[in-house]
């Protein structure tokens, strides 16, 4: 197993809950604190032989591609026996409403707020590649299936005609259910969050036909945790501005192209961010606030 430790160096100091699971992973559940933004703690890991991003993610519940926006300089695929890599699992929550789920497509991560408020669990994601791109927007879980059956939609089957491949009218529940064990249909017509059969693909990437995807641990704990009726927000925010003991932190994460999410310009998204950290209270230099995102890596700095 991974040696884990916290880093302090320019990140808040949060309570974090370890929940350590069978495959090994990790549900990442946090207390938030009153007035606070921020949760978790920023850490290190060291690698050990054989073990790439993938891997390391699956069992520490962060994603691929979170940990090379977190470790730019670090190959991927090869990092290295007794590499040292930095672990971003400390995040500014999503500006809105904290209420059920929220999805961050930018950082390809969902957050789940328990209903009293107090705590958060949040898990990395696969969603939509650039050809079936996740929609933003807001509804509802309208229904909650264990073991799905598959039915393809007509997008999927007219994408296996054209490329003269096979696919079932539908897949029964087993091994070979790209849904995996758990389904939550959502109101947004066509879309589920669900699980996987093959976890060799990765978490954390732009790899589904749209759906939201997530670890079968992961989809398994949030199955027990939600109910038909709770709301579910899909938001598109690569800039975040937070607080935390009277302090104020940015997180950065690389803006997703495609015809869902490029409404705005860089600039423009950068200063949505920032009114909407000022709407907030949070209370900051401009100038330095930009150079902080600019910066960033995934996970919060402090702007000062």
């Amino acid at each position: 197993m991974m040696n884990i430790n916290k880093v302090g160096q320019n990140a808040a100091k949060v309570g974090i809950i370890w929940c350590l699971m069978a495959m090994p992973a990790y549900s990442l559940t946090f207390a938030i604190q009153p007035g606070s933004d921020i949760v978790g703690a920023v850490q290190t890991a060291t690698v050990q032989p054989g073990e790439n991003f993938s891997g390391i993610g699956q069992k520490l519940d962060v994603g691929y591609h979170e940990l090379c926006e977190a470790n730019p300089d670090i190959n991927p695929e090869h990092p290295g026996a007794g590499t040292a890599i930095i672990i971003p699992t400390q995040y500014i929550l999503p500006s809105g409403p904290r209420r059920g789920i929220v999805i961050n497509l930018a950082e390809l991560r969902l957050y789940y707020f328990h209903r009293d408020q107090a705590l958060v669990t949040t898990h990395p994601i696969s969603i939509g590649r650039r050809e079936w791109e996740t929609p933003l927007g807001s509804g509802k879980i309208i229904e909650k299936v264990k073991n799905p059956t598959w039915h393809p939609p007509e997008s999927i089957r007219a994408w296996y005609e054209a490329h003269d491949k096979e696919l079932p009218a539908f897949i029964p529940p087993g091994p070979d259910n790209p849904l995996g064990k758990y389904a939550l249909k959502l109101s947004i017509p066509g879309y589920l969050i669900h699980g996987t059969n093959n976890v060799a693909v990765g978490i954390g990437v732009r790899s589904s036909s749209g759906c939201i995807r997530m670890l079968p641990v992961d989809i398994e704990s949030l199955f027990y945790k939600v109910s038909v009726g709770d709301p579910i927000r899909i938001v598109h925010k690569p800039y975040k501005i937070g607080r935390h003991s009277n302090r104020v932190y940015a997180e950065t994460h690389e803006p997703l192209t495609g015809n869902y999410y490029e409404q705005q310009d860089h600039q423009d998204i950068l200063e949505q961010a920032l009114e909407e950290a000022r709407l907030s209270g949070a209370r900051f230099d401009s100038e330095l606030a930009m150079e902080a995102l600019e910066r960033s890596h995934g996970y919060p700095t402090l702007i000062e």
